[in-house]
């Protein structure tokens, strides 16, 4: 008997790992569309770093503690990374309240702006302090950490600083 060959069809070399890799992709792609799709992206009233709490907090060591602690860390002694965050422990820049005020209202190289005609939200709506939430934490900051800075800067400057800035 004379057994003949059946060909499927021409012999394509990695024609099944191909095709496996090919279907690999497309379930990768459908799992993470569908976590994009249904996931519910975190906001930075919602994640826990910023909450509504904040609106009304005035205490210059709360609002520390909420938002400057996060770069310039829980001693003020700064950081370096994804950033340069200064320290603010015995930082002679401090030494003048108003620069204080306008970076804080207006942000300045990493440090975003706090102040409502300058923040910008990232998914969210930013992140502003009004003039004597920005007061009490500059007031707080001068006189811990090693600072010593007896002067104290007010709302009404702050709020001065904001209208003369451009």
């Amino acid at each position: 008997m004379n057994k003949k060959r059946l060909r499927a069809g021409p012999s394509v070399p990695f024609a099944r790992p191909a095709a496996a890799v090919l279907w690999g992709g497309v379930v990768l792609a459908s799992m993470l569309l569908s976590g994009l799709l249904f996931e519910v992206p975190a906001r930075a009233d919602s994640a826990g770093t910023f909450d509504s709490e904040l609106v009304s907090m005035t205490d210059g060591r709360q609002i520390y503690e909420h938002i400057c602690r996060g770069c310039h860390m829980a001693n003020a002694g700064g950081a370096v990374g994804a950033g340069r965050y200064p320290a603010l422990t015995k930082n002679p820049a401090l030494g003048s309240r108003q620069y204080m005020a306008l970076t804080i209202l207006m942000g300045r190289r990493n440090m975003p702006a706090f102040g409502a005609k300058y923040a910008i939200g990232f998914g969210g709506p930013p992140v502003t302090l009004n003039e004597a939430q920005i007061a009490a934490v500059i007031n707080y900051v001068r006189t811990n950490f090693g600072n010593h800075y007896a002067d104290a800067i007010t709302a009404a400057e702050v709020a001065t600083l904001d209208r003369s800035a451009h």
